[in-house]
């Protein structure tokens, strides 16, 4: 039996695994034949799901989906190490899905490929991606895809209070999935005033906290909260400081911001700063 608690990607995407596989090769007539292990001797990651996946015209492939709360510039690289890793393992070629779940900043642009060119030799590695926030949420409902029921309130067209209700409707009217329902709440609290998200459905912390995307949600609070005192220093004592600058911050974790905060009491002028920051 499941754990109600047990709501991160491989739970998700087993909830129709056929319906999942159809959808982010795009190709109607694959089959998913089991959920395999991903974990790869030192790398284990929660948001990785490798699907045993069958079509007639290709035999058996991998669909190797990574379900990544926002993009960063290391998901390129991560995605050509594990399709490599999940090959090696299964002797099978391998189909990579990166699903962003929520748009990056602004500055980051979302490529779909891994390249790189040292002393002569190149390294590619292709990837399929899907952008939650583009995807129809009416697509849930038609095809239907309930591994994004609790995603609704993030796609195009799923904010709307009609059509969380709808989605929550859904989750509620089967029994295997009522208990996604503070995940549901959870994505629908970024839309919606939380007071609302609370008063119509439940939302229950101790279930919620083992999801891989709350940590991951927290981690980035503490982190944005950082960045932000930096840059407030940095301002406080020398006036305002350019987007190159704050643009260079968005990549730091909590210790480096905190590094960083300790030479910006320290420094004389932005410029000293920046230096540091170049280091």
């Amino acid at each position: 039996m499941v754990k109600a608690a047990d709501i991160g990607s491989k739970r998700l995407i087993n909830l129709a695994p056929d319906a999942w596989v159809q959808w982010v090769t795009q190709r109607p007539e694959v089959v998913a034949k089991e959920i395999l292990g991903s974990e790869f001797h030192w790398i284990s990651r929660e948001t990785d799901v490798l699907v045993k996946a069958y079509s007639a015209t290709h035999g058996d492939f991998l669909v190797l989906n990574e379900l990544q709360l926002r993009y960063t510039t290391q998901m390129p690289l991560r995605m050509r190490a594990y399709a490599a890793l999940a090959q090696e393992r299964y002797r099978l070629p391998t189909y990579p899905v990166l699903i962003n779940i929520l748009p990056p900043p602004s500055t980051l642009t979302i490529v779909n490929s891994y390249e790189q060119e040292f002393l002569g030799l190149r390294a590619i590695q292709d990837y399929r991606v899907i952008n939650l926030w583009e995807i129809d949420a009416e697509i849930v409902f038609q095809q239907p895809l309930p591994s994004l029921l609790p995603f609704v309130p993030i796609l195009r067209g799923g904010g709307e209070i009609s059509v969380v209700q709808r989605a929550l409707q859904a989750l509620r009217a089967d029994e295997q999935l009522n208990e996604l329902e503070s995940l549901l709440a959870f994505f629908a609290s970024f839309v919606l005033d939380t007071p609302l998200v609370q008063q119509i459905m439940r939302w229950d912390m101790a279930v919620l906290r083992e999801s891989p995307w709350y940590h991951e949600i927290e981690q980035r609070g503490i982190q944005e909260g950082a960045r932000r005192q930096l840059i407030r220093v940095l301002e406080h004592r020398f006036g305002e400081i350019s987007h190159e600058v704050e643009v260079r911050l968005e990549g730091k974790n909590v210790e480096q911001l905190e590094n960083l905060m300790d030479s910006a009491i320290a420094v004389n002028s932005l410029d000293e700063f920046v230096q540091i920051l170049s280091t």
